[in-house]
């Protein structure tokens, strides 16, 4: 027997809604009154289970209760819709509460069709969540059925737990070490990208021959580019941007699939590679003028902002009043000077890289080996003794001499600093001896190390600095993290302070681990009350921190100043539990190399980011200047400070920069979100929270419930509450609750061991759930009552309210697709006097009637009695129901096209209706004080 969507079953011995997906043999269905986690499929084919229909049961008139035990069926009903009917779909199975401005996106997004948009708001403000959300709607709607995350390999495992706890979406990583596995479990002939649902893959993997065709064969329908600028084109970009751009070019020429393009930095000054990521959203764009200033270009600008949102912390900061908390942040550098034994030192080493990269006769292929290993040398002497010591007694460059292109390949990935998205961060030391292991230059490297190993301890300066500022930050309540370059650095960095600090946990998070072991590892740290994370910058990206740090220490400079960011980012974001955030730079005062890559580089990579509020990726030349500097660096006999001011190579790098810095400036007031108005956010925001609630009918009904089932609950100083979870007369559905929310708060300051409960935390989920199903299944003993009797003064006749749940059918088209999907609503409607009447109230009068307090009672024979009679009269109001529920139905419609504004006609269709009149869910009679003298 086939079932409708939406209709009403009984198996298993209990009632259930049949939910979209189902077939006349397999059924998916949720239980009445349960969450979306006991969704259950049943066979109901020849042999299988015995499924048959069932009626919604009326309340019953003597399971009657309190006022208050009605206003938890309430709250409890609107909490537990997931399938909400709003023109938002989502937002009720999401596992976070989307900030105001992050609905932005969202509109933007549904006025498209398909959806091509650049989201571009800076680090930390939550693109992420901003695209995630897009892509729940979507799927909500019924307009998508899959989805592919493109990302570099780094962020996989973070966007595979972001769509798992913050959307519902169970991704597999389709990576290089993961593809050939998820190949075994395909079927004959079936593609990893056709067998899974939602993807989440490398961009650098799928970009090559072997799976570029098998991608775009089976390639979703929905797309998102993270870090979208590293697949951008344009002069000097290189090949593999090429690849990964010819890439994204064909799947952008499916004029049906959705593409979002995700990037904290579009613009950084490349027009041409700024241009490149528009044409993917519309090939149009590339015929766009480059000046689009001036009011002949006002069209041009207003087409192009329907594609883009580009905000910075201030222009979301307190959109909508809802504020938005960043931590304040506090900058310092600290500078030290090296032990005289470390300088001395450090001259010799400088002696020695001189003479091995002026080695007369040598081949160019083997100068170049030589200038790596000299770099690698200096740097390492730079990090720490350990780091020295190791590079002196290592190897360098082990490749084929002939190959130039793999000398200057691997030398890059072992001493300079490469963006994430290019190349795999390596923190092994890179290796200086480049002689036979026989000779006299060999055998100075081992000299030289044993000299650095005996600079450990009290001779490392650098490290006594550090030692005092982790101890104050500690005192002060911060838990920092510090940064190495090196694998032997962080080790012995770590092992210092572990030995340094008593009762602090300390722990190196380096390359040595696998990505999994890096989260292990970090999660098991974040317990401790008091804890410092020493880290290579294997952990710069991919793993957000903010929970659990709140302090960065640049131990060691990164030669790439977008490091600095991508290390500060991991505390500085939203989210950041603490509401101050230091970042400490340290440098050797007489250190050359310090202090000229703290001049060409750090410096002025955070004035341009204090300038203009976000950071600007240095220009391509960096490296190359990089190169001059320090061959000058190595060609100058004595000890005087070189001054990059002086060179025209660094003046004409400023420039660039500086040109770099106001083209992203021009950019960002040029392309500013305004095609979105504020009012617009607001209004569909007020009605979200007005069908579903929001954090603070969350708050009222978490506290109602526990109360009423006996939970001892403590509001502290702080706007936490405490609960006991020893409390051995809780109900089992409450223990749950109790274990993982010992203390809780309702809003949206992050608190370490407080769990911040907001409308679609999953553990109010359950508890509505819980409350809601026991009130159907269990009347008689449930809390919240599906009836009941009030006696008021805010009535003057008798007046009753119906709490009604309407299911529609949502059926979409596009082209030749057609599909449905179920919605559900909660309703509240009431009447004074007799049915026959129907004087309706209007809807403030109903929200009146919500927040009447009770005065009175009744004796419980009164009270059945008052229920018999209002039930009894339901009987005849069938019709009446059916109409609300058309009237509804009609409201959704508005509502959908409301939304999708300019893509109504292009996109996909609605029609909304009704499969019957709504669920009574409860019934609620209200009798005015009695009169003087008289009865009511």
């Amino acid at each position: 027997m086939a079932f409708d969507i939406g209709s009403m079953v009984h198996t298993r011995g209990r009632d259930w809604v049949v939910l979209p997906d189902s077939t006349p043999e397999f059924l998916l269905l949720k239980p009445l009154g349960g969450s979306d986690a006991e969704v259950t499929g049943v066979f109901a084919g020849e042999g299988g289970e015995e499924v048959r229909s069932a009626a919604f049961a009326p309340p019953s008139p003597t399971a009657f209760g309190t006022a208050s035990s009605a206003k938890l069926l309430l709250q409890a009903a609107r909490l537990a819709v997931r399938s909400g009917a709003g023109p938002f779909r989502s937002l009720g199975r999401l596992g976070v509460e989307p900030r105001p401005y992050q609905l932005v996106p969202l509109l933007m997004a549904l006025r498209q069709s398909p959806v091509r948009l650049l989201i571009a708001d800076d680090v930390g403000v939550g693109k992420t969540v901003e695209a995630g959300l897009i892509a729940r709607e979507l799927l909500d709607r019924g307009e998508i059925s899959r989805l592919a995350v493109l990302c570099p390999p780094h962020l996989a495992d973070q966007w595979v737990e972001e769509l798992r706890t913050k959307f519902g979406l169970d991704a597999v990583a389709v990576l290089p070490g993961t593809a050939r596995r998820l190949e075994r479990d395909c079927n004959p002939g079936q593609s990893v990208f056709a067998r899974y649902r939602f993807v989440v893959v490398s961009l650098d993997l799928v970009k090559t021959d072997r799976w570029r065709q098998d991608f775009l064969l089976n390639a979703p329908e929905f797309v998102i580019v993270d870090e979208a600028h590293a697949s951008a084109e344009g002069e000097g970009l290189g090949a593999k941007r090429h690849q990964r751009y010819r890439l994204l070019e064909d799947l952008a020429r499916d004029k049906e699939r959705h593409l979002l393009l995700v990037t904290a930095t579009p613009h950084s000054g490349k027009e041409d590679a700024f241009r490149s990521l528009l044409k993917l959203l519309n090939p149009d764009f590339a015929r766009l003028p480059l000046d689009l200033s001036g009011a002949e270009n006002a069209r041009a600008r207003e087409t192009l902002a329907r594609h883009l949102v580009q905000r910075g912390r201030k222009d979301i900061h307190d959109y909508l009043h809802a504020d938005t908390p960043f931590p304040r942040r506090h900058d310092a550098e600290l500078k030290y000077t090296l032990h005289s034994e470390y300088a001395a030192l450090f001259e010799d080493v400088l002696a020695y890289a001189r003479e091995s990269v002026q080695v007369p006769g040598e081949t160019h292929n083997r100068t170049r080996i030589r200038w790596w290993a000299a770099l690698g040398l200096l740097r390492a002497l730079a990090s720490s003794p350990q780091a020295a010591a190791a590079t002196l007694r290592e190897r360098a460059l082990n490749v084929d001499e002939e190959d130039l292109g793999v000398i200057e390949g691997l030398g890059r990935d072992q001493v300079l600093d490469a963006d994430a998205d290019e190349r795999e961060v390596l923190d092994v030391v890179p290796g200086a001896q480049v002689d036979a292991p026989d000779s006299e230059a060999t055998r100075r490297l081992q000299r030289l190390a044993e000299r650095a190993e005996a600079l450990a301890g009290e001779k490392d300066r650098k490290l006594t600095l550090l030692t005092a500022q982790v101890k104050e930050l500690v005192k002060q309540g911060f838990a920092p993290i510090v940064f190495c370059r090196f694998i032997a650095t962080a080790e012995a960095v770590a092992a210092h302070l572990r030995e340094a600090l008593n009762g602090v946990d300390v722990i190196a998070v380096t390359g040595r681990l696998t990505p999994q072991e890096r989260v292990d590892a970090v999660s098991t740290l974040s317990e401790a009350e008091k804890r410092i994370l020493v880290a290579t910058d294997c952990l710069s990206e991919g793993i957000n921190l903010q929970q659990a740090f709140s302090a960065v220490i640049h131990y060691d400079l990164p030669w790439n100043p977008t490091r600095l960011d991508q290390r500060e980012g991991r505390v500085d974001r939203y989210g950041q539990v603490a509401p101050e955030v230091r970042v400490l730079t340290l440098y050797g005062e007489d250190n050359r190399i310090d202090t000229l890559i703290l001049e060409v580089l750090v410096r002025k990579h955070r004035l341009i980011r204090a300038t203009l509020g976000t950071s600007v990726p240095a220009p391509d030349e960096a490296e190359s200047l990089l190169d001059i500097l320090l061959a000058r660096v190595l060609n100058t006999q004595t000890r005087e400070t070189i001054q990059p001011s002086l060179f025209a190579e660094v003046e004409a790098f400023d420039v660039k920069w500086r040109d770099a810095a106001e083209g992203e400036k021009k950019s960002r007031s040029r392309f500013a979100q305004n095609s979105i108005r504020p009012e617009e956010v607001a209004g569909e925001l007020q009605a979200v929270r007005a069908a579903l609630g929001d954090t603070g009918v969350a708050k009222e009904f978490v506290l109602d419930a526990l109360q009423s089932s006996g939970v001892i609950v403590t509001p502290r100083l702080d706007g936490t509450y405490q609960a006991n979870p020893a409390q051995v007369d809780v109900r089992p559905e409450f223990r749950d609750f109790l274990a993982q929310a010992r203390i809780f708060r309702f809003d949206a300051q992050a608190e370490r061991h407080v769990t911040a409960l907001a409308r679609n935390h999953p553990l109010v989920e359950q508890l509505a759930s819980t409350v809601l199903g026991q009130a159907l299944d269990d009347p008689q003993a449930a809390m919240a009552k599906r009836v009941g009797v009030i006696r008021t003064s805010g009535v003057t006749t008798l007046t009753t309210l119906l709490l009604l749940r309407h299911r529609f059918h949502l059926t979409g088209r596009k082209g030749n697709r057609t599909w449905q999907t179920l919605a559900e609503e909660l309703d509240t409607v009431a009447y004074r006097g007799r049915l026959e009447g129907q004087d309706w109230l209007s809807l403030d009068e109903v929200q009146a009637l919500l927040g009447l307090t009770p005065e009175g009672n009744l004796d419980p024979v009164q009270k059945e009695d008052r229920l018999r009679r209002a039930l009894g009269e339901l009987d005849s109001l069938g019709e009446s129901l059916l109409g609300r529920a058309r009237q509804r139905a009609a409201a959704l419609l508005e509502a959908h096209e409301r939304v999708r504004g300019a893509a109504r006609g292009t996109g996909a269709t609605y029609s909304v209706e009704p499969p019957g009149p709504p669920d009574l869910l409860g019934v609620y009679v209200f009798i005015p004080m009695p009169r003087a003298g008289g009865q009511a």
